[in-house]
């Protein structure tokens, strides 16, 4: 039991054993589903860059046919929100870990698409408002993520915080 609670109370560095032997059934289990998760993130990869191409295929066709300034703005939104979504998913291969910087980015220019499409002017005042604190709701979670411990790096921060208060 003592063995146990050290093991508990240790450092999560400690906790976690690199000599760990491969060959246990766990370790297969987590294996194999990381690999499937790597797998349908490259397929997602895959399938946003594909949509990419004809997206921008579709751009270029309306830009030599009409000009219609509305649509062609639209599209090199979406386009940007694509780029976005896979820059994400290329953070998320790198580092097995979803950057919160880059979700909210996501989401801002997403909004402002939607907005710059329908018109400001054709929306209700209500839902102008709600978009505008949604937006600032955005900016500080951009702001606060700063100050947030980088827990994909192993920290843990209620760890961090029973330390503090039992070194008190």
């Amino acid at each position: 039991m003592q063995q146990l609670n050290k093991l508990i109370d240790a450092p999560i560095d400690e906790q976690i054993n690199p000599n760990q032997d491969k060959n246990t059934l766990r370790y297969r289990i987590v294996h194999t589903l990381e690999l499937v998760q790597d797998a349908i993130a490259i397929s997602l990869c895959i399938g946003l860059f594909c949509v990419m191409v004809l997206q921008l295929k579709e751009i270029f066709l309306s830009l030599i046919t009409t000009l219609r300034f509305h649509e062609i703005t639209a599209d090199i939104l979406f386009i940007l929100i694509l780029v976005e979504l896979f820059r994400l998913l290329i953070i998320y291969l790198q580092e097995q870990r979803v950057s919160i910087g880059v979700s909210v980015e996501v989401t801002i220019v997403s909004v402002l698409r939607e907005v710059i499409v329908k018109g400001l002017l054709e929306v209700e005042w209500k839902q102008v408002l709600a978009t505008c604190a949604f937006l600032v709701a955005l900016a500080l979670l951009l702001i606060v993520r700063v100050w947030l411990p980088p827990t994909f790096e192993g920290i843990d921060p209620e760890q961090k915080a029973s330390q503090r208060l039992k070194s008190r």
